[in-house]
């Protein structure tokens, strides 16, 4: 029998599963993918464990009820971000309610999001489905989306529709901005600070560095304009800078991290090319060493059909029209399988990310509503 829905949000979140790229705060998601396998399983689910290859702890999950071509991907990650307790009111690990408002950790994103598609799930487990309902978990999509990644190379699942469930204040999201976080590095020589003939200044360099980047930045606000998003131009955060050890000495080494969100449609590896290309020349007479990596592969920029049936099935269901975030998701990867995907979920983004985040009660009972009649569209005759 499913535990009610309380009670699977309270185990969800008492398990710890942040993802980052920091080792010593990265943990495994196995164990909320453990639950949610046995919950699954528990309605008649066929599961399909999937480790990823080069991180054994992490993993995804695919859960296939019914079976033939077509059907519904009801997908969400399984990790969180990393946390500051001392910012918290209540235990980020203990779900608590207050003012109809369920708190936690991953709660609003997206941990919520699995037992909201589970009761509604229930409502199917003993008909005849005509197409199959499928619910992935995936592993980092807060970190490197390696589990996503793993999908795509994996070539499953596989289905007509997909709905990653975000927190959206359930609005479908049909579009969305790629991420690409990029870290430029430069390698001069130290000295004594009383002669800057001494050594070479990476500071000095990393001036030239920023003011051709906010160039930059605004010739790609010249280039793309999409007025479909609240802001409409692709964006480029000088984030932050680490750099040099002492007043007195010539700075020899220092690092700017950016992140860059480009409009659909914009080539991601096309921009960062010509990012490198000028900061090379911004740098060529200063004596240093550039270096600029990403962090992780970059997300693309996500976008499906406005006109598409399940952006407009949601859209008639849940009474708010479609719209784009500037947030990146999964949705490229789900979409790259062959789905038309839409992020479309309970909860509001506002939440996400922050201390004392929270999930609704009020969005719950709607996102169920939702989601039956869309697996009815979508999975049965």
């Amino acid at each position: 029998m499913l535990p009610k829905f309380d009670d699977m949000l309270a185990t969800l979140v008492s398990e710890p599963s942040v993802s980052s790229t920091t080792p010593a705060i990265d943990r495994s998601n196995l164990r909320v993918i453990e639950h949610l396998a046995n919950w699954l399983e528990s309605l008649g689910f066929e599961t399909e464990l999937m480790p990823l290859p080069d991180a054994p702890h992490k993993a995804n999950l695919v859960a296939t009820l019914g079976s033939g071509e077509g059907g519904l991907v009801l997908a969400g990650h399984t990790d969180t971000v990393p946390f500051d307790e001392t910012k918290w009111l209540t235990d980020p690990f203990a779900m608590t309610e207050k003012d109809n408002k369920l708190y936690g950790l991953g709660a609003c994103d997206m941990k919520g999001f699995f037992p909201t598609a589970l009761e509604a799930a229930t409502t199917f487990v003993d008909s005849k489905l005509s197409a199959p309902l499928t619910i992935v978990a995936t592993s980092d999509e807060e970190s490197s989306m390696a589990g996503a990644r793993y999908l795509v190379e994996s070539g499953k699942p596989k289905a007509r529709y997909g709905i990653i469930g975000e927190p959206t204040g359930l609005m479908p999201v049909y579009a969305h901005k790629g991420i690409a976080f990029i870290s430029i590095k430069l390698q001069g020589a130290s000295g004594h600070s009383s002669n800057p003939e001494l050594g070479c200044n990476a500071l000095d360099s990393m001036h030239n560095v920023m003011s051709d980047l906010i160039a930059f930045r605004q010739e790609l606000a010249n280039e793309h304009i999409n007025p479909a998003f609240e802001v409409q131009v692709p964006t480029m955060n000088l984030g932050c800078m680490h750099a040099g050890d002492s007043p007195n000495r010539i700075c020899s080494h220092a690092e700017l991290q950016i992140d860059l969100r480009l409009l659909p449609g914009m080539d991601t590896d096309d921009t960062i090319k010509r990012l490198q290309e000028r900061l090379q020349s911004a740098t060529a007479h200063c004596g240093t060493v550039l270096t600029v990596n990403t962090h992780y592969p970059p997300v693309p920029p996500f976008e499906s059909n406005l006109q598409g049936d399940l952006v407009q099935t949601l859209a008639a269901h849940s009474g708010i029209a479609p719209g784009t975030v500037a947030f990146g998701t999964e949705g490229h990867f789900l979409q790259s399988l062959g789905m038309e995907t839409v992020v479309w979920g309970p909860g509001s983004i506002d939440q996400a990310h922050q201390p004392n985040e929270y999930l609704a009660r009020d969005q719950i009972g709607a996102a169920q509503d939702t989601l039956r009649q869309v697996i009815a569209r979508y999975c049965t005759s």
